[in-house]
Order: structure tokens, then C-alpha cells, then sequence
């Protein structure tokens, strides 16, 4: 598992920051924890905001 941290690449905000297996994995679960179904489910205005998924991986 690796930590993820995924932010709105327009404006910067952290939207979550967790363990996941890989990117897809961690954007499903930030989707869950705001109540969506997964990432897919978001609507088409956020998703199109854009998101960018960081590994934070630390050494």
C-alpha cells in the first residue's frame, strides 16, 4: 500500500489522504468517504475540475 494524497488541481485543496494500492484505488476512496459510490459516480462538473493523485510514499 502506498499514501495518496489527491488535490483540486485548479485551486490546490486537499481532498483526501490515505493508503491505497494505486491512483485509482485512492480516487474510488476519497469518492466513498465524500459518498459517492466511487470516482466514476462523482458528477461531471467535479470531475472535470480536475484532480491530481500524488504518492506520497515516504523512504
Amino acid at each position: 500500500m502506498s499514501i495518496f494524497q489527491i488535490r483540486q488541481k485548479n485551486n490546490g485543496p486537499v481532498l483526501w489522504t490515505g493508503s491505497a494500492p494505486d491512483e485509482q484505488s485512492a480516487l474510488d476512496a476519497m469518492a466513498r468517504e465524500a459518498g459517492y459510490r466511487d470516482f466514476a459516480a462523482l458528477s461531471d462538473t467535479l470531475r472535470a475540475d480536475g484532480v491530481q493523485a500524488d504518492r506520497l510514499d515516504i523512504a
